[in-house]
């Protein structure tokens, strides 16, 4: 298994566009690192510079300890796959398979043994002899997995796979990516928008926005406690909500709330001062009461998901969302009272950055 590392990575057009800017992250031997943020973010521009597919304008690339920048993508041993499958339509699923090991002139037998035993593992022994045409898309999908699967590459890349693939059938392949993942055990760098992808998949996360590397580490790190207000909203859905406070007398106030500091989770050395911060505050730590509450809020709109539903609320301005698991006992139009601990309260600056 293959380390990664990438170090001040830039990617610069002409008159001065960057794509992507001073991005560093290390990857350790056998993680799942997923890149996730918005269309346009530079995340696959920095997929196609692992892959060796795109230029890079300063900063290195290192696979364990070599350094890869100038090194032709068939010279760097990776396993790529797109959001396009891109399987040859004329050749069987066998012959797609077999086509990478027929390029580097592998014999005949190990051919068919390769081709038998990664068609185990990937659930398409018996759909060999079928053509792309006659497959599903999770099966085509299957197929360009096994395609990069079968060369053994050191380093797997996933761009945007399940992109085309309807909602059940997305869970379905994101279970089969991983079960390859921890059977092939080989490093992976994955692409995507969907941060649901991102959270369920991922050892560790890169979250990015116009370029720049945003937060890296763990989901669960990520989730709890986001660096700033970008991958505080983007993580998440609903994602968070943003209350907007000033501070004064000791207390975090706006119109319909007042928070005293000594409440809040704060780190000693943190320092608070001035207005336009912002609370966030995720809708599973807030509650609905009928009777009584922090403040009271209108609600607008329900979504119903069954065993629970979300309860978005407005009061002077500032939309509210919270998590219920109460179906059936509002509806829009209600003016309710909403609690939550003060303690699960995330703080952020005037600058966007995150103070507890």
């Amino acid at each position: 298994m293959t380390k990664i590392e990438l170090k001040n990575i830039v990617k610069e057009y002409q008159e001065g566009v960057r794509a992507v800017d001073n991005f560093s992250i290390k990857a350790d031997a056998g993680d799942f690192v997923v890149l996730v943020g918005p269309s346009g973010c530079g995340k696959s521009t920095v997929l196609r510079m692992i892959a060796g597919l795109e230029d890079i304008t300063s900063g290195e690339i290192y696979f364990g300890e070599q350094l890869v920048n100038n090194l032709e993508p068939q010279q760097r041993n990776i396993g790529m796959v797109f959001q396009n499958y891109a399987l040859y339509p004329h050749l069987s699923v066998f012959e797609n398979l077999a086509f990478p090991l027929k390029i580097i002139k592998t014999n005949k037998k190990d051919i068919e043994s390769r081709v038998k035993q990664i068609s185990s593992i990937t659930g398409l022994g018996e759909l060999l002899h079928r053509k792309p045409k006659q497959l599903s898309g999770g099966q085509r999908q299957r197929v360009a997995l096994a395609r990069a699967l079968i060369r053994q590459p050191a380093i797997f890349l996933f761009d945007e796979p399940l992109s085309n693939l309807d909602a059940k059938l997305r869970i379905q392949m994101r279970s089969d990516i991983l079960d390859l993942h921890k059977t092939a055990g080989t490093t992976s760098v994955y692409v995507t928008h969907d941060q649901t992808e991102a959270m369920t998949m991922g050892t560790k996360i890169a979250v990015v926005d116009k370029g720049k590397l945003q937060q890296y580490g763990k989901p669960d790190e990520i989730y709890s406690k986001p660096q700033n207000l970008f991958v505080a909203g983007f993580l998440g859905s609903p994602q968070m909500n943003f209350i907007p406070l000033d501070l004064a007398e000791g207390e975090l106030k706006n119109s319909f709330l007042s928070i005293p500091l000594s409440d809040l989770s704060l780190n000693q050395n943190a320092g608070i001062s001035g207005s336009n911060l912002t609370g966030g505050i995720r809708p599973e730590h807030l509650n609905a009461d009928v009777d009584s509450g922090i403040f009271r809020a209108e609600i607008s709109r329900i979504e119903y998901l069954g065993h629970e539903q979300y309860i978005h609320c407005k009061i002077n301005n500032t939309g509210i969302c919270v998590r219920d698991n109460s179906p059936g006992k509002y509806t829009p139009g209600d003016n309710i009272g909403i609690n939550f601990d003060f303690k699960n309260m995330h703080l952020f600056d005037n600058t966007s950055l995150r103070i507890n």
